[in-house]
C-alpha cells in the first residue's frame, strides 16, 4: 500500500509554470492504493470511488516495449498510464511488473487540493517499490510531473507533484534544478473549504499565460525601454527573471500594454513580493516593523500589534494569505461570488487569513486557523453560507509505503 496527501496551495499560486518559487503544505487527506502483482505486464486500475460521480471506474493495459496509448481527454486511467509511458522513457521498462491496483482517496475532484498529483505520486512511489527502481522523493516527484505535463499534455508546474511527494511545507524551487527547501515552521492549522464547483486547470492555465506572453511581447518591443530591464524580460511567461523585476521598475512602461495582460504582470511581480516577505516567518527570521508595514501597510500592521505574542507570526502569515486572495481575485479574475461568500464567512468566523488554493473560478479555499476549534467554527460557518465539505488539517506527511 502507498498514500500521498493532498496539498494546499499556500503561497505564491498561478507562479509555479513562470519558474517563481512557490510554497505548498501538505494536509491530511489522503490518495490511497493498494497493489498485487499479477505476475505479467498487465495492469489493472479500479477506482471505486469514481462510481459516485457516474465516470467509468476500472482500466487495463499491457506494458511492452512501446509506450501505452493515452485513452479520450478525462478519463482516469490516463494518469496511470501517463505514469508508466513516463517510467518507461527514462529507461526503466524493463523492470515494471504488472499490478492489480485499488484506488480510494479521501481527496475531491477537481478542488485545487492536488487530486490528480496524489494518485501520480502514490502510483509512482508503489511502482518503485515493487518494481525496486531507485526512486527516491524528489525522482518520484518528477516521473509524476512528466506523466501529467509531458504524456498528459497538461501545463501545469510542478507545485502539485513537488508538494504531495515532500509533504510538510516547503519552498519549491520552480527553475532548474528544482530545489526543495523544508521550512521549520510547521506549527499550522488549516481549515479546507471545498467549494463544490468544479475546475479544470487545464483550461484556466494556458488562457493566463498567453495574456502574459500578450504583454510581454508589447513591452519587448516598446520604444525606449531600458536595456537592463529588456535584459530582464522576454517574450514568453516563464522567460522572465521575475523576481528580479520591481513593480517601480517596470510600472511606467505598462501604460503601453493592455489593461488585461497589464494586470496579469502585475499580479506575478505583486506576489513574488509577498511571498518573500512571508519566508522570512516560515524560516524563524526576525522581522523588522518597516518590513511589515511595507507588505502589509498600516491596517495590517495594527492588526498585527494587536494579537497575542504567541500568534503574531500566524497574524502575519494570514494578513499575507488576504493580500494574495485579493491579487488572485483582482488582477487574475479568479474568484466567484460563492467563493467570496465563503472566504467571507471563514473570516469572521475567526480565520487569520484565507485564499484561494489552486488555479481558481472554483475549487477550495485554505484558511489559516488558530487551532481546531477555531478550524471546525470556520467550516460550519463555511457549510451554512453553500460550501459543500470542509476538513480541519495539520500539516501532513509526504508519500510514504504503508503495510496493507
Amino acid at each position: 500500500m502507498a498514500s500521498a496527501p493532498g496539498r494546499a496551495d499556500f503561497l505564491n499560486t498561478h507562479q509555479d509554470y513562470k519558474g517563481l518559487p512557490v510554497v505548498p503544505v501538505a494536509i491530511n487527506l489522503r490518495a490511497r492504493m493498494t497493489a498485487k502483482p499479477t505476475g505479467s505486464r498487465r495492469f489493472t486500475i479500479r477506482a471505486p470511488d469514481l462510481e459516485e460521480y457516474g465516470e467509468e471506474s476500472t482500466d487495463s493495459f499491457e506494458v511492452g516495449d512501446q509506450p501505452v496509448p493515452l485513452l479520450e481527454r478525462g478519463f482516469f486511467g490516463n494518469y496511470f498510464r501517463a505514469v508508466v509511458n513516463s517510467i518507461l522513457r527514462r529507461g526503466h521498462g524493463g523492470r515494471l511488473r504488472g499490478v492489480d491496483v485499488t484506488v480510494r482517496s479521501q481527496i475531491p475532484i477537481g478542488s485545487g487540493l492536488a487530486s490528480s498529483a496524489a494518485i501520480e505520486v502514490a502510483f509512482t512511489a508503489l511502482l518503485n517499490q515493487i518494481c525496486d527502481l531507485g526512486f527516491g522523493r524528489r525522482e518520484i516527484a518528477e516521473v509524476s510531473f512528466e506523466a501529467e505535463n509531458r504524456e498528459m499534455g497538461i501545463p501545469c508546474g510542478r507545485l502539485d507533484q513537488y508538494g504531495v511527494s515532500f509533504g510538510g511545507v516547503i519552498k519549491l524551487e520552480c527553475r532548474p534544478p528544482y530545489g526543495v527547501e523544508e521550512l521549520p515552521f510547521k506549527d499550522l492549522t488549516f481549515a479546507v473549504i471545498d467549494s463544490g464547483i468544479r475546475h479544470s486547470t487545464s483550461e484556466i492555465h494556458p488562457r493566463r499565460q498567453a495574456e502574459i506572453d500578450r504583454g510581454l511581447k508589447i513591452l519587448m518591443e516598446t520604444e525606449g525601454l531600458p536595456e537592463n530591464l529588456k535584459a530582464k524580460l522576454g517574450y514568453r511567461y516563464d522567460e522572465p527573471l521575475w523576481e528580479e523585476i520591481s513593480e517601480n521598475e517596470i510600472a511606467p512602461y505598462l501604460e503601453s500594454v493592455d489593461e488585461e495582460a497589464r494586470r496579469r504582470i502585475l499580479f506575478t511581480v505583486r506576489m513574488q513580493r509577498l511571498t518573500e516577505f512571508a519566508l522570512k516567518v516560515l524560516r524563524r527570521e526576525d522581522l523588522e516593523m518597516w518590513e511589515v508595514v511595507q507588505n502589509l501597510g498600516e491596517e495590517g500592521w495594527n492588526r498585527v500589534e494587536k494579537a497575542a505574542s504567541r500568534e503574531r507570526a500566524h497574524q502575519i502569515l494570514g494578513e499575507v494569505m488576504n493580500r494574495q486572495h485579493a491579487l488572485l481575485r483582482d488582477l487574475y479574475d479568479l474568484s466567484l461570488p460563492r467563493l467570496e461568500d465563503i472566504r467571507e464567512a471563514a473570516l469572521e468566523a475567526g480565520a487569520y487569513g484565507a485564499k484561494i488554493s489552486g488555479a481558481g473560478l472554483g475549487g477550495s479555499i485554505v484558511t489559516l486557523v488558530r487551532d481546531c476549534e477555531v478550524g471546525r467554527r470556520v467550516v460550519e460557518a463555511s457549510l451554512d453560507v453553500g460550501a459543500r465539505r470542509g476538513w480541519v488539517s495539520d500539516v501532513g506527511e509526504g508519500v510514504r509505503i504503508e503495510s496493507p
